[in-house]
């Protein structure tokens, strides 16, 4: 890959380290807690934002650093893009003899480098990973910002199972690591990284991020994943091989190397996408007629099928003596009575097979027959209920300083449950830090139409409202006063339900209290809304 680290274009020697430590503050707001990285000029930590109440990660260098403007343009152009699949850059900023870059913390995100540390990955979670890896970068780098340091430790897993990537165009700039051709280098770094993800091993010849390399493998070109480890996935084996192809790989198939990662992205979405096994179905056991059936004597047991020797149970001392089996019926009597009856219900067959043909000739259905009906439902499908397209949706978030992740609004109504849309994090307490009564998303209906029912999925215990605009409302309410409240619940569902229609285009699902996160910050998750009318 065509990437090089250097201290600075002068050739300067890098400024001394920073004499910083525990407790110390920045801006009297960012109290620094944990030194993580120092290195070459410049420390990395984990921090508490104080006036917000949360966690934080912090970059500081000195401002005389040779790097330090790199690194101050770098983070303001990464957080423009406001990407939710990258670590946000919060702030940065120069002060007197500092620059500092403040960032999102995870702390329950786990580094690529411990989960492959304990085993590769199942085939459809690697898929999930060049997938998410390839759509993220091909963002990126429309906007012309290129990553160039992406390793196993720059990526992350949440909880929820999607990656995070952090250090986008910071850690280069951190570092002085450039590339003549940061498309290439960056496709180049997620095929390594989906390599390593299938077999545990680094595709190169030196050991690193705690994965051995695989120099020692094979003398000469690089070995398909599929070769290396038994039962990979091989349109994922070559996918890595089409996107190391710059590093000696050659893909099975001859297909064309994957140079940018949208060419990547673009391969990825060729796959047949590679779905979570089923879990195991365990057959409910065969049916057995059982023997303790009423009247029924099975041999072995005691007389009436009972325990023997058990007193009070049947077929025990003091058990009461089985029915007698009813005699059969004479034989010429018994064959005219079953004749008897058998012309009876043919008869009655006959009788109800009129009756229905001469409704459906009169056009009635037996539901409608009035009062004489037969009381028996309709299989038709009841009035109403229609599903309601929702066109379009934004953040809601009047009494705060920044938007909602607006990105991931349309993962709300989307149809798949296993994606949503999700609010910041929050520090201390449920109800937003106490920093505000809450937020939300307006959902647009396209028209004022008569709306039924709403039915909201959360992830976790979440407070929430149910809104509509009243109606006669042409333009999305800026304000919670430009609701009215139909309904609210505390649980991972809220539904409504009208006795009558209510007549809105627009609809604000608003949260009061968030779930508490593994990492002990607070956030909300709507995975699947639905309205009908």
């Amino acid at each position: 890959m065509c990437i090089r680290d250097r201290c600075s274009s002068s050739g300067a020697a890098p400024a001394a380290p920073l004499e910083l430590h525990s407790g110390h503050k920045l801006a009297k707001r960012y109290r620094l807690e944990e030194c993580v990285t120092r290195l070459d000029g410049f420390s990395s930590w984990r921090a508490v934002d104080e006036k917000l109440r949360r966690a934080v990660g912090v970059h500081v260098l000195p401002s005389d650093h040779p790097r330090a403007r790199p690194v101050l343009a770098a983070a303001r152009s990464a957080a423009l893009l406001g990407d939710p699949r990258f670590v946000q850059v919060l702030d940065a900023v120069e002060d007197s003899d500092l620059v500092y870059v403040v960032h999102e913390w995870l702390p329950d995100a786990t580094p690529l480098t411990e989960v492959l540390a304990a085993a590769p990955l199942p085939a459809h979670e690697a898929y999930q990973l060049v997938s998410q890896l390839a759509q993220a970068l091909t963002a990126a780098h429309r906007e012309g910002l290129a990553h160039l340091r992406l390793t196993p430790a720059s990526v992350l897993r949440t909880g929820s199972g999607q990656y995070r990537i952090r250090g986008l165009a910071v850690s280069a700039a951190l570092r002085g690591t450039t590339s003549e051709h940061p498309q290439r280098a960056d496709t180049e770094a997620i095929g390594a990284l989906l390599y390593a993800a299938l077999t545990q091993r680094w595709p190169y010849e030196q050991d690193a991020y705690g994965l051995p390399g695989v120099g020692s493998l094979a003398k000469g070109p690089l070995v398909a994943p599929e070769q290396v480890r038994a039962g990979v996935h091989r349109g994922l084996s070559e996918l890595a091989m089409r996107a190391l192809v710059n590093d000696g790989a050659t893909a099975s198939r001859q297909e064309q190397p994957c140079a940018t990662p949208d060419e990547l992205r673009t391969a990825v979405a060729a796959l047949p996408r590679i779905r979570p096994p089923e879990s195991s179905f365990v057959a409910p056991r065969p049916y057995q007629r059982t023997t303790q059936q009423h009247g029924v004597y099975a041999p072995g047991q005691g007389a009436g099928g009972g325990v023997p020797g058990v007193p009070g149970v049947p077929g025990g001392p003091g058990a009461m003596p089985p029915a007698e089996k009813p005699p059969t019926l004479p034989g010429r009597t018994g064959k005219i009575l079953k004749w008897g009856v058998s012309a009876l219900l043919i008869a009655a067959l006959g009788l109800g097979s009129w009756q229905v043909a001469d409704t459906l000739m009169n056009g009635d259905t037996p539901a409608d027959n009035g009062p004489g009906n037969s009381g028996q439902e309709s299989d038709q499908e009841p009035v109403g209920n229609t599903p309601i397209k929702i066109v379009d949706a934004k953040d809601f978030d009047p009494a705060g300083d920044g938007s909602e992740n607006p990105e991931t609004v349309q993962d709300a109504f989307d149809g798949d449950p296993d994606s949503f849309w999700y609010t910041r994090n929050y520090y201390g307490q449920p109800d937003f830090g106490n920093l505000k009564p809450g937020v939300g998303l307006v959902l647009d209906l396209g028209k004022a139409q008569p709306v039924e029912s709403v039915k909201v999925r959360f992830q976790g215990q979440t407070s929430a409202e149910l809104l509509a605009a009243p109606q006669g409302t042409t333009t999305m309410p800026t304000a919670y006063s430009g609701f009215r409240k139909l309904t609210e619940h505390t649980g991972q569902s809220l539904g409504y339900e009208a006795e009558k229609p209510v007549t809105t285009r627009y609809v604000l699902v608003w949260l009061t209290e968030l779930p508490l996160a593994t990492d002990g910050n607070y956030r909300g998750r709507i995975t699947e809304v639905s309205v009908s009318g």
